[in-house]
Parts: structure tokens; sequence; C-alpha cells
């Protein structure tokens, strides 16, 4: 008798992994299902249904020392092993395993990632052996190789679990992230760097690697000498907003009130000295590099009341913002605590434009792209809707309104980037507002990005203007802004905001202060009325939407100023690029400036590569947020009546494919019509299978899983001309070009067919009633799951149906039988 899956694996494949020294298969170090992914997204509309692709899991994984090892997938008995190959693979590089497995319990077919070799073998490796070939490539079996000071820490750092509060488990890239941080530790790298999206929880990774190291006593005097590891290390929590610090504050709590300090400035000159007398210390750069100053009017910043060798270990959050930034006086910092650990955490690939994070701290040991993210299901989707206006740029003309303030330059075309900061025209911001608030939710959480922090504060007044006059609230705090202005007020707003119960303020207004570290769940809008200086701000802001929150499947940019030309990227979140070379100097970053010779890259006046010669820039002036002042010259009209209100906004739809990179609808339409004969042979099977509304939902199922939901094909309806048709005159036309019809055309043709079939008026009179809704809701009313809340819609209870329609096995072949007329050819 042929074994199941489940047989082959107790009666088979168990007995081989405690023959090859795994033990009992119920100890911790063999773990069963282990889940990689949660499957992506899949967008319904803004129903929140919670649909998500497959997700993967992995039959076994042999874990030893706290370490994933090997992935094994297993097939039953009566397939051939060559059936799980490609997972054994997939799941061994997801997991970083060294080897995976696909066996069927008789044969077992080894795959190293490592080297790329491939063979049946007799049977698994045991548990040393895998550690040793894991973490020693040039390991055999038999050979005892000396031990080094990165094998004790490597083990000792395995030996200290995670801190799991509650039923939390690390994320398979989490736990890779963390793992590969700790080897670079233990193998004595200063500087290291991990690149992961927005929302995948960089804090708690450098949390949970922080923790290894406090409790296994690892210290730089300890490094090489792994017997003297007595005292706790010391470690620094760097980022450069209070909102970044406070949430780490926070997510360290697990170390213990004595054993964490929030380092301020207040706080500081109360006591007249930083603190010391702590394990974990918390700051900002701003707070470091300020300082008292002497009577000869020196300041001595904060951080060097310090001993330069004081930290042990240094975090520094959103690194790529100035932390390792050649252009930036904070590198100050890093450079006096050099003899640390410095572990920078970014969200941004290597790019022209954060050359010198990666020249300073090198390639990241580990990387976790946006797109991996979206499609594993750990990020929430987002779709875009680039924005159009007959005012996005201008000329003055005159007869065009009120010049309030300056002078308009004649014939100058004033562009997006001049707008609230050279020139200022209300009207044009407040038909920009009222186009947004008419499409979106006005109660879903939104952030809205401006120019200025005073272009913030005009925004805010017309959001809760247009909320009190479409009757959505008349809460004054429904909209609030949150700069550097609003101070500790603005703080509390963004708390509050962050409060996932609570439902004021629903909207912030800001400028950059909201653009990096805020994890605010339940944000389904993103406003951009600003520009995005480049690429990776763009990304830190589309950052605000990914995280997960139940019943959010995807979040929705409204983009004002083209910023989604960003997305031209076609690594989006991939691996790093090399920086353009210099034109001038020939050189990857340029040499050119600060004495370079122009041929290594190193500078001439401090000899090193790239050069860390502080090049200050001037502050950008506070009120117009410009380089130089450009306060004299700003220019501010008010519209005549007539001339606001020409102004139009068009927009149209991208959404985010499952390569990575958004698409606009003709491209979904265009891949649509490719993927299409993988469902269907031609239009009768269609038919068919859209007739019987199990087979149709197992076709919108499969579809959703390969990137085309059901909220991107009523999408489609528009492009088509065929907003009130059925999904199925979507699918029929892309694939067949054949004629759509509208859902009452598609009910008036089939009536007289239904009448027939069903000739008992009152089978008629539920028929009708569904007919109505499907009418008006589409094809989702037809759907079996549905067919509970109608019949109580209509008659209250399922018995009071009974006793009008027959048993619920008579009312649900009624509902499922008359279908198949509506998709009669016509």
């Amino acid at each position: 008798m042929t074994m199941n899956e489940a047989d082959t694996r107790a009666n088979l494949i168990d007995p081989k992994l405690v023959e090859a020294g795994w033990g009992q298969v119920d100890e911790s170090h063999i773990r069963r299902e282990v889940g990689i992914t949660l499957g992506r997204i899949l967008p319904t509309g803004g129903k929140g249904g919670g649909k998500r692709a497959a997700s993967l899991s992995s039959d076994y994984v042999l874990e030893y020392r706290g370490r994933k090892l090997a992935a094994i997938e297993a097939k039953k008995e009566s397939l051939s092993y060559t059936e799980g190959v490609r997972q054994a693979k997939d799941y061994a590089q997801r997991l970083q395993c060294r080897f995976g497995y696909a066996t069927n319990g008789h044969d077992i077919y080894q795959i190293d990632m490592l080297t790329g070799e491939e063979n049946l073998v007799k049977g698994f490796l045991g548990p040393d052996e895998l550690w040793q070939l894991t973490f020693d490539p040039d390991f055999r079996p038999g050979a005892l190789p000396e031990p080094d000071f990165a094998a004790v820490w490597r083990e000792r750092f395995a030996q200290i679990p995670f801190e799991c509060k509650g039923d939390w488990q690390p994320r398979y890239y989490q736990e890779n992230a963390i793992n590969n941080a700790l080897e670079a530790i233990a193998q004595g790298s200063q500087r290291i760097l991990l690149t992961l999206a927005t929302g995948t929880g960089k804090t708690c990774i450098a949390f949970q690697t922080a923790w290894k190291l406090f409790h296994s006593r690892w210290s730089l005097h300890a490094q090489t000498n792994p017997a003297a590891a007595k005292k706790r290390p010391r470690i620094l929590f760097l980022a450069d907003r209070n909102v970044l610090a406070n949430q780490a504050f926070n997510d360290f709590g697990p170390f213990g009130e004595d054993a964490i300090v929030r380092i301020e400035p207040g706080e500081v000159k109360k006591l007249g000295a930083v603190p010391k007398n702590a394990s974990v210390f918390f700051t900002i750069f701003q707070t470091f590099m300020s300082g008292p100053e002497d009577e000869h009017g020196n300041k001595t910043p904060y951080f060097g009341q310090y001993p330069q060798d004081f930290f042990d270990f240094i975090v520094i959050d959103e690194c790529h913002r100035g932390g390792a930034n050649d252009e930036s006086s904070w590198r100050e910092i890093l450079n006096y605590f050099a003899p640390a650990v410095q572990l920078g955490l970014t969200a941004t690939p290597k790019r022209s434009v954060n050359a010198d994070t990666y020249g300073y701290f090198g390639d990241p040991v580990y990387s976790y792209a946006l797109k991996d993210g979206i499609n594993d299901g750990f990020l929430t989707p987002f779709k875009v809707l680039p924005i159009v206006g007959t005012m996005d740029e201008y000329i003055y003309t005159p007869g065009d309104g009120v010049v309030v303030k300056g002078e308009p330059e004649p014939g100058r075309v004033y562009k997006e980037a001049d707008f609230n900061r050279i020139i200022t025209i209300p009207e044009r911001e407040k038909m920009r507002v009222r186009y947004w608030m008419d499409r979106f939710n006005p109660h879903e959480k939104t952030i809205v990005f401006c120019a200025t922090q005073e272009h913030a504060g005009m925004v805010r007044d017309f959001i809760n203007q247009y909320a009190v006059t479409k009757g959505w609230t008349t809460n004054p705090g429904y909209c609030v802004r949150v700069t550097a202005n609003d101070g500790s007020a603005g703080e509390n707003d963004l708390k509050v905001f962050q409060d996932n119960e609570k439902t004021i303020p629903t909207i912030l207004t800001t400028s950059r202060k909201l653009s990096t570290g805020v994890d605010a769940r339940n944000v389904r809008n993103i406003v951009l009325m600003r520009p995005c200086n480049n690429m990776i701000e763009f990304k830190q802001i589309i950052g605000r939407g990914t995280r997960l929150y139940d019943g959010k499947d995807y979040f929705t940019i409204y983009d004002f100023v083209k910023a989604h030309y960003n997305f031209a990227d076609p690594e989006w979140d991939g691996e790093p690029l090399e920086p353009e070379t210099c034109a001038k100097c020939g050189v990857s970053p340029c040499a050119c400036e600060n004495g370079g010779d122009g041929t290594t890259g190193t500078c001439k006046v401090c000899d090193n590569t790239p050069c860390i010669c502080e090049k200050p820039e001037p502050e950008p002036c506070p009120d117009c947020g410009q380089r130089p002042c450009a306060c004299e010259k700003k220019v501010v009209i008010n519209l005549s009546d007539g001339k606001a209100r020409a102004i139009k906004h068009i927009a149209s739809a991208l959404y985010w494919s499952p390569e990575g990179k958004p698409i606009t609808a003709k491209e979904f339409l265009e891949r649509l019509f490719g993927e299409l004969p993988h469902f269907f042979t031609d239009e009768d099977q269609l038919r068919e299978i859209w007739s019987d509304p199990t087979t149709r939902e197992k076709l919108l199922e499969d579809l959703s899983e390969a990137g085309y939901g059901e909220e991107q094909l009523n999408s489609m309806k528009d492009l088509i001309d065929a907003k009130e048709s059925d999904v199925y005159d979507v699918l029929a036309y892309v694939a067949y070009a054949a004629e759509t019809h509208t859902r009452r055309e598609r009910v008036q043709t089939a009536k007289p067919a239904i009448t027939l079939a069903y000739n008992n008026y009152k089978q008629q009179e539920f028929i009708n009633f569904v007919l109505s809704k499907y009418i008006e809701d589409g094809v989702t009313e037809l759907s079996t799951t549905k067919m509970r809340s109608l019949i109580e819609l209509k008659y209250n209870t399922i018995s009071d149906a009974a006793s009008e329609l027959g048993s619920p096995a008579v009312i649900r072949e009624t509902f499922v039988g008359f279908q198949k007329y509506l998709y009669t050819p016509q």
C-alpha cells in the first residue's frame, strides 16, 4: 500500500533523521512545517477581505545550536524526489541554509547551496557535520579544525535565545539579518550595514542583535580574548529624530529600566554631566552635537564627555540620512567613537545619492528589498494615482487675480519646485486638496507631504474646512500639522495618530518630519504635494504606508508632483548599484573636490578614501526652506474666482506588479492578455467556468495569486469603457475581443430563460432580488459566500426562507442554477 506524505514522513524520513544523529523528532532541533512567508496580500477593492496568495513553509528545518542548517522538502512515497528539488533550493536559500534536501523517503537528494554540488546520497548529514560545513567551507568529515575566536563567539551568540515577547518569533529575513550581523562581529568587522525595506522591523533586528551581545558578554575588550568576557557591553542607539529614538527606547524595554537611559539635553543640563551609569543609551545626533560653551565661546559637544572607547557597540538608525554622510558634521561623532563596532541601518539600496553611506560601512551583510517584502506578504502592496492638473506650471498674466505679495516675473514659467517656496497660489492648493479628498475614504488615516511648514499649515486648514463642508466631521482636530515648528504639541498629535484605536487626528500634514521611521501601521493614503528630491527620499515616504494592519489590503499614493517617475529604477530595492563615474576625474565617487588626485579617489587633504573632510552647508531659511533664502522674492497671488474654478485634475492608476515595479492600467491589460490562455482555452470554457460560482471563485482565486486581483480587474472596466459590466466581460474582451454588455443588459436578456426554468413565483421573487444586487454591486453578489447574507437580508432567517423556497439544498440549487443563463451567448 502506497503511503501518503504524512505516512512517508513518519515511517521513512523521520527514522533516517534519527539515524543521522538528529535524535527524536519531537526535539527542538528538528522543526516541522516551518513558516517562511505569509503570502502576498491580494487587493480586494478595499474591502479588507484578508485574501493572500499561498504562503511558503518548509516541511523540515534542521536546527543546531540555534542556527538553521538545512531545509528538507518531503514528497509522498509514490512521487519522485525530483518534485521537491525546486522547493528545497528555494527554502534553503531563503533560510540561509548551506544544504537543501528533497526526498520521498527512499531517495535523498542533497543540494549544497554554497558549491552548487547536487547528488543522491545515502543519508542526511549529522548535526556536527552540518555545523562545521556551514561555518568552515573547507571542512571535510574527519578533519578537526583549530578553534578560533570567531568560532567561540559564534557559538556563544547562538546559545542566547531570542527575546520573544508574547508569541513573537523572528521572520526568516530578520533572523538572517541578525545572524549575519553577529557573524560579522564574530569575525571582527568594525563597520556593518543592514539594508532592509521600511516596515520590515530594523529596530527589532537591532534590539535582538544587542540582546545577544549583551547576554553573551561580548565586548571590545573580550573580542579577541573570549576568556576575558566578564563585563557586559555598553551600547549606543543613535537616531536623527526624537520620535525614532523614543520608539527604540520603548522597543529595548526588556533590558530593564536600570539598564537603559535616554540622553536628553534638559536632563544633561540638570545633572551637569552626561549619564554613564547604564548599559544601553539612546539619543539623537543633534543632542550629541550640542553642548555648553566655555568663556571663550568654544562649544564642547556632549559626546566628547565620554571616553572614545566608552561604547562597545553603536547602532546608527536611518544611517543614510547623515550618520555616515561625508557632507554632515554628524560624521564627527562616528569618527570620535571609532573603536566601537558600528552597525548602520538603512532602508535604501546603494545609489549615487547615498554612496557615502556605503563607502563608510561597506556593502550590506544582508539586504531585504521592498518588492521582496510585498511578495512575501510582510508589507502592504500599493497603488499610485499620478494626478495631472491644469496649473502644474504657471505663467502670470495680468488679470489672473490680486498680487498680495512680491512681484511675479513677466514670462517666467513657475514649476512644481517653485510653488509654495517662490510663489504661493492658495486656490491652486485648495483645488488639489479637494480633488484627492473627493476620492478618498474620509475615515482613513492619511499623511500629506507639503513643500514647507507654512504650506503644511495652509493645507491643514483647507482640509479641515472641506471636511466640515462635506459633513464628515466637526472636530477641529480632524487634520493637524506635525512639523518641527509644532514642537511637543506636534509630537503628541503624532503619538495619538499612531494609536490605531484613535480616529482623531485622521490626517497629518507635514513637510519632512514624517518621511522616515514613523511607525503608524494603519496609514491608508499618502498624498504628495511637494516634489521628492530623489529616489531615496521617495522610497522613505512610501514606507509610511507599507506596514501591515488587519483589513488593510493596499494603500494609495496620490501623486501631484510626478514623483512616481522615481520608480524608473530597474532594480527597485534590488542589488546595490555602483555610483556614477565622474566625467571629469574618472573616479567613482568623484574625487575632484578637496584636492582629490583624480585617479585613486584618495583625498590629498585628509588622505582618506572616500574623502572625510568636513564640508558644511549653509542652513536653509526657516521660513522659505531655501538655500539661499528666497523670502524677498516670494510671490503670493489670490486668483480670481473664474481662474480658480478653471483648475482641473485628472488621475490614472498605477499598480505594483509581482516583479516589483508599478505598471499602468494599459500595461496591466497587455500582461493579462498574455496570461489568460493559462487559465482557459477558449471563450466557451471561460463561459462554462464563469457560469458556476464554485469554478468561478476558483478562477478568481487563481488569477489573484498570479497578480490579477479583483480590484485590478474591476479597474480594467474603465479602460475598455465597460464600467457597468461584469468582470466576465473584462476577461472575454481582453482574451477574445468579445463585445461587452452591462450587467443590466445581461439580466434583461436572461430573464425569459430564467422565468421559464424557474416558474414558481416565489423562486422568481428571490432570483429577482439577487439580480438587483448583482446589477448594483457586481458579480461578487453571486458568490456562494454571499448567499446566506442575501437570504437573511430578504427573509430575515434561513427558516423563513425555507418556508418560502424549500429546503436549504433547494435554495442553493436555485441560487447556483439560474446563474448560467446570465452568460448564455447573446
